[in-house]
């Protein structure tokens, strides 16, 4: 955790409520955002993305097991956070902590909620056999909003994600690797990000706005402008009308994140 002098944070929340940030974004701008695909060679699906100086790469990786008892005819899906030491001195190694647990958690409703993966589709022997899907997130790189960013990564993953197709012969999965499709999907989902600094909430905190925040929001948003997925975070309350919002501002975003997926 960063910590900031008081004179400093009075300095960023002044800038803030006179609707201008440190940065020269206005408050509801994004910082530039990078997308790559098929970034591991060894992964069923990848990609990296940039948030300005924040970076996460996501892989994505199939395996056929046995779905769970109260689902028997859905495929399984599994998100995995781990933040690298590398990414900033205050993470550190070893299992995954508070944050990353939350980070998974958040990416993994918002995929999840949305129904953004048809895990029907991913049967392949009801009861018996299914396609599991592991998505592992990796912070690389730590300027602040990791959330929209392993969003962006997870599903720029899944979009690149190829399924081998499989054919059952007397109960005998036979798997073909020559032959591979688009992994089956319904939907596309962004988070966008939101702090209340001051008297203003400000999409896309930066590692310096993060530090001083009130509150934090997260909301997930289906590319159909349906909410998925919301996250409430720091020590303060958010405001009804502060959430009404946050959410009018994700679903317009959203749209503009949609076509950075598509391109």
């Amino acid at each position: 955790m960063n910590i900031i002098p008081e004179i400093t944070k009075k300095s960023i929340t002044d800038i803030i409520n006179n609707g201008e940030r440190i940065d020269g974004r206005t408050i509801d701008q994004y910082r530039d955002i990078q997308i790559e695909t098929g970034i591991i060679s060894k992964a069923n699906g990848s990609a990296r993305v940039k948030l300005g100086y924040t970076q996460v790469i996501a892989g994505v990786k199939l395996s056929i097991g046995e779905p769970f008892p109260d689902t028997p005819n859905l495929g399984v899906l599994m998100t995995n956070a781990e933040v690298l030491p590398i990414a900033d001195p205050s993470f550190e190694p070893g299992p995954p902590n508070e944050d990353s647990v939350e980070l998974a958690r958040v990416v993994d409703r918002a995929i999840r909620e949305s129904k953004m993966v048809d895990l029907e589709k991913l049967c392949i022997e009801e009861g018996k056999k299914v396609w599991m899907i592991f998505i592992d997130l990796h912070i690389i790189d730590y300027d602040g909003n990791l959330f929209d960013v392993a969003a962006l990564a997870a599903v720029s993953a899944l979009l690149n994600t190829k399924i081998p197709k499989i054919t059952l012969n007397d109960s005998e999965i036979v798997i073909d690797n020559e032959i591979k499709e688009d992994i089956p999907l319904n939907d596309k989902i962004t988070v966008s990000t939101f702090v209340k600094i001051g008297d203003k909430m400000i999409l896309d905190p930066s590692l310096e706005e993060e530090a001083i925040l009130d509150g934090r929001l997260s909301v997930g948003v289906t590319k159909f402008g349906k909410i998925c997925a919301m996250q409430k975070g720091g020590d303060k309350p958010i405001l009804k009308e502060d959430v009404f919002e946050a959410v009018n501002i994700a679903i317009a975003k959203s749209k503009e994140l949609i076509n950075i997926l598509n391109n």
